[in-house]
């Protein structure tokens, strides 16, 4: 009996591992160029497609789930088998037409893996894109009898993060990014959320733990991760829905009117959804994975795409000490996700012949190529007062605004005048005049435009972040280039790269930006979060450059002040990258600073390299850019809400070169709130052997330009102490 029981538990076991072998997972990996992260792709029993991945041999993404949930249709969510696998490499370098560094190394290794899905007689194709920075991964569907025209439910990748990160995240929300960034663990989302939102919320949430890309984490052990998408073309823009009992993030589409996520028709495929993964926090913002994941330049020629440093009629409209409007007649109002409660028509339209000219005349004198100007239009106080809908044709001034002499009258001084385009969120209004209005931009000497999508989306029920929009958006890029206008769009879906493809897309605004300081204040944390989130997409359109930090100018009812110091707003320059940079402050108040100022005329907008010297989210970041076509380089340091001393060495110069340091940096007595305007200035000679040791106030700063020396400068200035 004992040897009957002996011989049944073998056969038991021996049959158990055959069974076992033969549900062995067939796992397909792949490594980074460097060696540093791995990939493991598998198919779970039930034909799920499943995907990790590690760095340095450490876990970053848990073995997450992939695919499609379809309208009426079975879906692509299980039931594959893996028919063919492909392996590739690729290393290219590149030139952006402009950019924080003159060449960019485009460096992969790639698994491509076709799944059957056998009942459906049906394949997909999932392409992973493996960086020594990080991963992308996308779907393909390739043209097919049973995959031709489907409709998107629901997109269902998946994030499963290794740990209970810190997070810095804003809300989910299908029409607004301008949220104060949270700092929080994943574990504690749910219980912030209320408090997360704002007046500004379109309260379109989809979840209590719902949240934004670019998502920055950081692990307990010194992790950095980061969750974005790159090549955002016809498709809905992806939010995050976050499971926080399992720390499982997982991808939830912008919806239309009637609750669908995606209209698509093979062959197609679907944006590059982004980890960007290092133990160093500055590799997150030297990354050009974004831009790698996008196609090359469309255009042949880009001669006339040029970086943009402008001033504008705008901030005194924003603070409330003028108006957008021609007339006064407009009750206080609340567009969208802007509320205008405090900046309202009060009698002094600020888009009139005398003070546009005044600021062509300042920006003439100091060397600065472009004067915005908003409220120039009619359809303001209709806007406004609600009395007409969404009126704007972007042609027919306002009568104290004559479009032909400013234009005149700018060029005869070398500087250009922007357009402004609000299209009060009425797309189909805006693109029946969109070639009418850039055929007039054309005929006045404009070549660039800033537009704007406040409100809601008509038609009704659209949101600013839907497939439909989001090909709006395109096509208005596109349509700019076929006139040679350079487009800066606020109120647009965050960027995902696609200004490697459309270089003419200079700008966006898409998160919270300085007009935020006038309408209540931004926390001091919130540019040391930004380029770790909005700007790994791309620029943004921030307009520094505030020096009247109290705004003594204005009674100030709204409770607004910027919560910088003076110093830190030159930094900016620096710290929030974009090729067009706004000098955004009045005149009048740069003329009280003028020493200062001088930094704003000579800090450059393009780059040949950028070196970040010190990094970590939502508490510092230094950075040092050379100017294209130059030895000159600039430096600039931000801090939080905690006063900070930035070390730095200077060995990025050139060591057979001197260099005149002018340093713009927080007076001893600086502070935010107390002092704000307290600086100094220092200059020096400096070779590549200098070190440097700077204080920074509370939400402080320092700038400083490094210009090659001449003879005459080494025998004038002295040394560096």
């Amino acid at each position: 009996m004992n040897h009957l029981k002996t011989l049944t538990f073998k056969i038991a076991f021996l049959l158990f591992a055959l069974f076992s072998m033969t549900t062995v997972k067939a796992v397909e990996s792949i490594t980074s160029p460097n060696g540093q992260l791995k990939l493991n792709f598998f198919l779970s029993q039930n034909g799920e497609p499943e995907y990790e991945l590690f760095y340095k041999n450490k876990e970053v993404i848990k073995p997450s789930k992939l695919g499609l949930e379809l309208k009426n249709d079975a879906g692509l969510m299980n039931g594959f088998t893996i028919s063919n696998v492909q392996e590739a490499s690729f290393d290219e370098t590149w030139e952006p037409v402009w950019g924080e560094t003159k060449t960019i190394r485009n460096n992969y290794n790639e698994l491509a893996v076709t799944l059957d899905q056998k009942a459906q007689d049906r394949h997909i194709i999932i392409r992973f894109r493996l960086y020594n920075d990080g991963l992308g991964f996308r779907y393909e569907f390739p043209l097919q009898n049973n995959l031709n025209y489907f409709v998107v439910k629901e997109e269902r990748s998946q994030f499963a993060m290794a740990g209970d990160h810190t997070a810095f995240w804003i809300p989910g929300d299908y029409d607004t990014q301008e949220y104060d960034y949270m700092e929080s663990r994943l574990s504690e989302i749910r219980g912030l959320m209320d408090e997360a939102y704002t007046e500004n919320s379109s309260q379109t949430a989809f979840s209590p733990t719902g949240v934004q890309t670019s998502l920055q984490m950081k692990t307990d052990d010194g992790l950095y991760i980061n969750l974005h998408e790159a090549a955002l073309v016809d498709y809905s823009l992806m939010n995050l829905n976050l499971d926080d009992e399992n720390l499982i993030f997982e991808s939830w589409l912008t919806p239309d009117a009637v609750g669908d996520k995606g209209y698509l028709q093979a062959p197609t495929q679907s944006p590059w959804r982004t980890i960007i993964v290092s133990d160093d926090a500055r590799d997150m913002l030297n990354s050009k994975m974004t831009l790698n994941l996008n196609e090359p330049t469309q255009y042949e020629d880009v001669s006339w795409i040029k970086p943009v440093k402008y001033i504008g009629v705008w901030w005194d409209m924003i603070t409330g000490n003028g108006s957008w409007a021609y007339t006064d007649d407009v009750p206080s109002v609340k567009l969208g996700e802007t509320d205008y409660s405090q900046t309202k028509p009060n009698g002094k339209h600020s888009a009139n012949n005398e003070n546009v000219k005044r600021y062509i005349d300042f920006a003439a004198e100091h060397g600065i190529e472009q004067v915005l100007v908003e409220g120039w239009n009619e359809g303001w106080e209709d806007w406004f007062g609600k009395s007409k809908d969404y009126v704007f044709d972007f042609v027919t001034p306002y009568p104290d605004f004559d479009v032909k002499m400013l234009n005149e009258y700018a060029a005869s001084k070398g500087v250009k005048l922007m357009m402004h385009h609000e299209t009060s969120g009425s797309v189909r209004n805006y693109e029946r005049h969109m070639d009418e209005a850039y055929q007039f931009m054309v005929d006045n000497g404009y070549n660039s435009v800033k537009s704007g999508y406040v409100g809601d989306i008509i038609p009704r029920g659209e949101h600013h972040y839907g497939q439909w929009m989001n090909n709006h958006y395109l096509h208005a890029v596109k349509k700019a280039a076929d006139y040679k206008i350079m487009v800066n769009a606020h109120e647009a879906s965050r960027p995902t790269g696609l200004s490697r493809t459309y270089p003419n897309l200079i700008g966006n605004e898409s998160a919270r930006g300085t007009e935020y300081e006038a309408f209540g204040g931004n926390k001091p944390f919130h540019t040391t979060v930004l380029p770790f989130t909005r700007l790994i997409g791309g620029p943004m359109d921030y307009t520094p450059g505030i020096f009247d930090t109290k705004l003594t100018f204005l009674d100030n009812e709204n409770k607004g002040w910027v919560h910088t110091t003076l110093a830190k707003q030159l930094a900016l320059y620096l710290t929030m990258y974009s090729p067009l940079q706004m000098a955004a402050d009045l005149p009048e108040n740069y003329e009280k600073h003028l020493d200062a100022f001088q930094f704003i005329k000579d800090v450059a907008l393009d780059w040949d390299d950028s070196q970040y010297l010190e990094a970590e989210p939502g508490d510092y970041i230094t950075v040092a850019r050379k100017a294209k076509g130059t030895n000159n380089w600039f430096v600039g340091g931000i801090t939080d809400e905690n006063a900070r001393t930035s070390n730095i060495s200077l060995d990025f110069l050139d060591p057979d070169k001197v260099y005149v340091a002018t340093l713009y940096a927080d007076g001893k007595d600086a502070d935010y709130d107390m002092n704000p305007t307290s600086y100094q200035i220092k200059k020096g000679l400096v070779t590549s052997k200098n070190k440097m040791s700077v204080k920074m106030a509370r939400s402080g700063g320092f700038a400083m330009s490094l210009i090659e020396a001449t003879p005459a400068d080494k025998k004038e200035i002295k040394k560096w102490k």
